[in-house]
């Protein structure tokens, strides 16, 4: 590891350093969190404003060509085709009866006028933008930026009736720069209807039909308005306000929450690392302190019922007399580098508690925990060999157990394991069946014994999911010529079961609870002369 790495590791662990990863993370991430929420309120706000702009644009159309039409029918029903009195008294009827109507015109090729006297009549000669099956439409007939001019114009033969550009801006509210188009030609040519001529399509790729209905694109925003009829589109383009955040109060607002947490949970941080170093610091004491003590839970012939072992384990009694769960120092040890120092503790505890006992019962074992590092490292090999030499103990009796959890580089465990197994230890896989464990790689380690996961034992008996992986578990074991040892027997029932599926050793508290050094070797010289008279296995 070099300097450099070595460094930036020993400032990644200060406290204060960490808070301030931690609040700076925090801001970055809410505030990025703020704003994605912000712009996806103002995206939904412009897609609702586009979609009322166009709803009340469609519905005025509808209105328009309503009163078109009936204009046109009025116009087309009288037998009059000349520019007389009559004719003009008419033009003058049909676009005062409806407010829609702005300019009504006649002409025939040779004669023409309008309800509008003096004002230029349309171009009868101009092709239609649109060809319905029964009127010709015209769109936008002039560009000058005049309300009073048509915007929209139905005709047939002689007649003309049109709206004006402001029957339909008054409902379109358009701002400055804006655009009410038609689509036609399928969708290759757009007629502004409203608003100056737009450049069309708006990208190389436009697809012709349909899709989302608002398009954000650059500095304006692209609405398509549902017609239901395929030989037009309307399409609304308005320029987009920017800068989109500048003015947003609801992101000023957010911003100084999203601070504001981002220093709680700094704050929070901060505390949880010094409890933590705290405990890291108060664990070293209680190592020197020999706050630990070192418990043996008995390891049971199921059908003797002699104990022919025990799990030895480490718990931390403090000062005060209250107990540390070993599911919190445990894992702290781990993080914090402590946990090759409470091996190595509870491995020379237990040859200087039980040394004797082992020397005389040859057959009586005791399997201590390793941790992932502890099977990373060859150094356990070392200290344990220089233990057994001081109390004079063989290798057979003290076995190791890992989890699958702590198997984190397969191949680097199997090294170390094999190098134990082969000057004598015993290894046994604990909790089996709550790793990750596959039976391709199981068959590789060397390994003499599985520990079936309490989980699996508390099913027993019971219409669990769970509960056939025990006998699942037993099976695969003896295939694999592995001995079985159940965790957390509690139930005679459960005992009788193993019994009955092949299962020779168990622990648990139908048997005893974990007890000291004294009480367990009590219990084994108590059990010597039953096992001399019925015999037992060792694991």
């Amino acid at each position: 590891m070099t300097c450099t790495l070595l460094q930036f590791r020993r400032l990644a662990h200060r406290p204060w350093v960490l808070a301030l990863l931690a609040a700076l993370l925090s801001a970055a991430l809410l505030t990025a969190a703020s704003v994605a929420l912000i712009i996806h309120q103002n995206r939904a706000a412009e897609s609702a404003q586009m979609n009322a702009s166009g709803e009340r644009f469609l519905l005025r159309l509808e209105q328009v060509f309503g009163q078109l039409r009936l204009g046109m029918r009025e116009l087309e029903s009288q037998p009059i085709r000349d520019c007389s009195a009559a004719m003009l008294a008419l033009l003058q009827r049909v676009g005062v009866d409806h407010r829609f109507i702005f300019e009504t015109s006649f002409n025939d090729g040779v004669q023409g006028c309008s309800n509008r006297p003096g004002h230029p009549l349309p171009d009868f000669k101009r092709p239609p933008d649109l060809s319905g099956t029964t009127y010709g439409y015209w769109l936008n007939t002039s560009s000058e930026p005049d309300d009073n001019l048509a915007a929209l114009l139905m005709g047939r033969g002689p007649f003309r009736v049109s709206t004006s550009r402001g029957h339909l801006a008054d409902v379109a509210d358009l701002p400055k720069g804006a655009s009410l188009l038609v689509i036609v030609d399928n969708g290759r040519r757009a007629v502004p209807v409203l608003g100056p001529a737009q450049p069309w399509p708006p990208t190389p790729d436009w697809p012709v039909a349909p899709g989302n209905a608002l398009t954000t694109q650059g500095d304006r925003l692209i609405y398509r308005m549902d017609t239901h009829v395929p030989d037009y589109q309307l399409v609304m383009i308005t320029p987009r306000p920017a800068p989109f955040l500048k003015n947003d109060t609801t992101l000023w607002l957010l911003l100084p929450i999203s601070l504001v947490l981002a220093l709680m949970i700094g704050w929070m941080t901060l505390m949880q690392v010094r409890r933590r170093r705290s405990l890291e610091g108060e664990l070293q004491g209680a190592l020197r302190r020999n706050e630990l003590l070192v418990l043996y839970q008995p390891i049971i012939n199921l059908h003797s019922r002699v104990c022919v072992g025990a799990e030895a384990l480490v718990r931390w009694r403090r000062s005060d007399g209250s107990l540390t769960s070993p599911d919190l120092f445990i894992p702290l040890a781990e993080s914090s580098g402590q946990i090759e120092q409470i091996t190595d503790f509870v491995l020379a505890r237990l040859l200087d508690q039980l040394g004797p006992l082992l020397r005389a019962n040859p057959k009586l074992y005791v399997s201590v925990n390793l941790a992932a590092c502890d099977v990373t490292r060859p150094r356990i090999g070392a200290v344990v060999a220089r233990l057994l030499l001081q109390h004079r103990v063989a290798a057979s009796q003290i076995a190791f157990e890992v989890t699958e959890r702590g198997l984190v580089d397969v191949a680097v465990a199997r090294e170390t394991l094999q190098a134990l197994r082969k000057v004598g230890h015993r290894i046994l896989i604990d909790d089996f069946g709550t790793g990750y464990s596959s039976l391709a790689y199981l068959q590789t380690l060397p390994v003499d014994c599985l520990k079936i996961d309490k989980a699996f034992i508390d099913a027993l008996g019971h219409d669990a999911a769970s509960s056939g992986v025990a006998p699942h578990i037993i099976r695969m074991a003896h295939a694999l010529h592995l001995r079985v040892i159940a965790e957390g027997v509690e139930l005679e029932t459960q005992a009788d079961l193993l019994t009955s599926e092949g299962v020779a050793f168990g622990q648990g508290w139908l048997f005893a609870r974990a007890v000291d050094a004294l009480h367990f070797s009590e219990m084994v010289t108590g059990g010597r002369r039953i096992m001399a008279r019925r015999g037992a296995d060792q694991p």
